[in-house]
């Protein structure tokens, strides 16, 4: 085959227009570099790419795929799943949570060790063994007179 006629691949694709640029997409891609998997004899890129697809060489389908993501100017990208958003976002949390747990427990273990009770007046404890800690007790304190109580109505 000595010239390729666009008749040779109007068999392959039967779409002129999509033909021209198949041809024109394996063109650019031999311009840059991709191998030729026909004799070149001293033929130009385009005719070389018509050859190409005439004896089915390369796959129309790939070229096809290479032009349209060659023409899109915005490249789709991969989304995250909602699922799978739904998961991190419940990690997230989770993390927050153990963080926030981890810092209440220390704060509680610091309180605990500086706690100590002890009458202001006396060193010793023993003044605590003679209180009366029983509910009714406390009962009897809390149903006198607070200090708090103030007789008047208005705010």
């Amino acid at each position: 085959m000595a010239r390729v006629t666009v008749e040779d691949c109007i068999e392959k694709l039967p779409n002129r227009y999509e033909l021209l640029m198949v041809a024109a997409q394996r063109a650019k891609d031999i311009e840059q570099g991709s191998p030729i998997r026909v004799e070149r004899d001293n033929d130009k890129n385009t005719v070389v790419a018509l050859r190409e697809i005439a004896e089915d060489k390369v796959s129309i389908e790939d070229l096809q795929k290479s032009l349209v993501l060659n023409l899109q100017k915005y490249v789709e990208v991969e989304e995250p799943e909602e699922e799978e958003i739904e998961i991190v976002a419940a990690e997230k949390e989770l993390a927050d949570l153990d963080a926030q747990f981890d810092t209440s427990m220390l704060l509680d273990d610091n309180l605990d060790d500086g706690m100590q009770i002890r009458d202001e007046g006396s060193d010793s404890l023993d003044d605590l063994d003679d209180t009366d800690f029983s509910d009714e007790a406390i009962e009897d304190e809390a149903s006198g007179a607070d200090d708090f109580s103030d007789e008047s109505d208005e705010f």
